[in-house]
């Protein structure tokens, strides 16, 4: 969501913003709808100021013994003008609201320009690539006996997997695991949010109306959390948040749910996307200031999970092209997968600015201040647990007899095994 006098003020500057993404300017139909919108609302302060006088006047006659029907139907017509006055303003500010909600947040300068994840820009890669070729996590899973997509097809469809023996519980040690490396070594609060969210909760953090389709919703018209970014960042909807408690740092791991409506034909074999999985996930609610800082913060702390794992990753900068709707400016994290010989998404970590801020009402105020600011909100997956899994499975493959070898970090959280066979 924008500031409409911030628009009002610049809007060569936001065109310029949203034409690194790829649209047509989009001000002369927001000023033109604002405009038409404080003349609806300048009319209807006559109008109130009109019947309050005319109003007034049914004293007086009345007072001096006179007939007041006559003013009486001034003043009954005078409101029903009011009315409808009020019905066109709502409807010209509901139309505004829609259009700039459907609008995505301005992009940092230093997002480099380009039209998808070709044009991404490489950062950093971290550890040398081991294996570089090998079985992918479906057909060593499947060899094992421990991951069975027949079985979760039958129960629930396609895009649906379940672990038994010693898969399930890696997936549950990588899941404890990095849970306590943000809790005790990077400072996050551990939360065990609701997994179904009102539609406040879900426009606050962007993913309505636009991502309506990618969600699945209950009969009762809740929703199912697409990822822990939902309800952790809207603790602080509607609050004023004292300065003094910033930055707020939580994380959680929950089960997330997507139709994945735009994904027919994408990664179909194994777990890679899944319309149930596991992540943890990370969120900070920051002053304006320091968002940038906690931005690179955040991902140092996602690429520290993959690090422990002895996992090689590259970090990308994400290019105007391929940064999400709520964001500013996007790192992913990309491990890498000797069953697809390339690096593959296990981790996104955004800075999204007073974007979700402004939608939600978040605010901050300084001690002994009366003035509030939108805070700053930031998320970024700590990481994806089901791709973890998958690149531990592939990279810390042993072709001599199809077993698994245990990183290191995770033998304390598997009960001291050190392979799974």
């Amino acid at each position: 969501m924008f500031d409409i006098k911030a628009i009002r003020d610049n809007p060569e500057e936001f065109d310029k913003g949203w034409a690194r993404r790829g649209m047509a300017a989009q001000t002369p139909a927001i000023l033109k709808l604002d405009e038409e919108r404080r003349t609806a609302q300048t009319a209807l302060q006559d109008l109130q100021a009109r019947r309050n006088a005319e109003s007034q006047k049914i004293g007086e006659i009345k007072k001096s013994g006179g007939n007041a029907d006559a003013q009486m139907e001034i003043v009954a017509s005078l409101k029903r003008e009011m009315a409808d006055l009020e019905e066109r303003e709502r409807t010209l500010a509901d139309s505004l609201n829609q259009h700039l909600a459907s609008l995505p947040n301005i992009l940092f300068a230093d997002v480099p320009d380009g039209k998808d994840e070709s044009d991404n820009k490489e950062v950093r890669r971290v550890g040398d690539i081991r294996v570089k070729k090998g079985p992918d996590h479906a057909e060593i899973g499947e060899k094992l006996g421990m991951m069975d997509f027949e079985t979760a097809a039958k129960m629930s469809g396609s895009r649906f997997t379940m672990l038994s023996g010693g898969l399930a519980r890696m997936e549950r040690a990588l899941a404890q695991f990095m849970l306590d490396t943000h809790t005790q070594e990077h400072g996050y609060t551990e939360v065990s949010p609701p997994l179904m969210v009102k539609d406040s909760a879900a426009y606050g953090t962007n993913q309505l109306p636009k991502f309506a389709d990618d969600l699945f919703r209950t009969t009762r018209g809740d929703w199912l959390i697409p990822t822990a970014e939902v309800p952790l960042t809207n603790i602080v909807a509607e609050m004023i948040v004292e300065e003094d408690s910033l930055p707020r740092r939580y994380t959680a791991y929950t089960p997330c749910f997507r139709s994945e409506a735009g994904a027919a034909g994408k990664d179909t074999k194994g777990m890679l996307r899944q319309h149930q999985f596991y992540k943890v996930e990370m969120v900070s609610i920051v002053r304006p200031e320091d968002s940038e800082a906690e931005h690179e913060r955040m991902t140092g702390c996602a690429e520290t999970i993959l690090k422990k794992l002895g996992l090689p990753f590259r970090t990308v900068m994400l290019c105007t092209g391929d940064t999400g709707f709520g964001a500013r400016k996007t790192y992913d994290i990309e491990v890498w997968l000797p069953g697809q010989e390339k690096y593959r998404e296990i981790s996104s970590c955004s800075n999204c600015g007073d974007f979700q801020a402004r939608r939600m009402n978040a605010r901050t105020r300084a001690k002994g201040d009366k003035a509030t600011r939108f805070v700053h909100t930031l998320n970024g997956s700590g990481v994806a647990v089901g791709r973890a899994l998958i690149a531990v499975m592939e990279n810390y493959y042993d072709p001599a007899d199809g077993g698994i070898f245990v990183p290191d970090v995770l033998k304390p959280y598997m009960g001291g095994v050190g392979k799974i066979v």
